[in-house]
């Protein structure tokens, strides 16, 4: 099992950053694959970037140049760096840990991008 929470959401501008985290417990973190999923409003969940256990990375390449995931197992801490954020990056951000096809999920933290 593997406890985890999201941080780090809010309200800011386009063209703003936000830095999202998300803390695990529970589990040794570094054997797993996190990933950030975002939903927004009547829209299905999407996967928008994701890391491995070895450090690879990949993003939807609407958030590519923009987002950065990174990981610090020291820390059991997985982040999303948001940069020139836009209003269609509104949506609920989740964080999501994964190993042989068994996934946990976080209960999710709120981004809003608007004026």
């Amino acid at each position: 099992q593997v406890q985890l929470v999201e941080s780090g959401g809010g309200l800011v501008q386009p063209g703003g950053s936000l830095r999202l985290s998300c803390a695990a417990s529970g589990s040794i973190f570094s054997i797993y694959g996190m990933g950030w999923y975002r939903q927004a409003p009547g829209k299905q969940r999407e996967l928008v970037a994701a890391i491995t256990s070895g450090g690879s990375t990949n993003y939807r390449d609407s958030v590519k140049g923009r987002f950065t995931i990174s990981r610090d197992n020291a820390k059991n801490t997985t982040y999303l760096q948001m940069n020139s954020l836009k209003p269609e990056d509104t949506a609920v951000y989740y964080c999501a840990a994964s190993r042989l096809g068994v996934a946990f999920w976080g209960q999710g933290t709120q981004v809003t991008v608007s004026s």
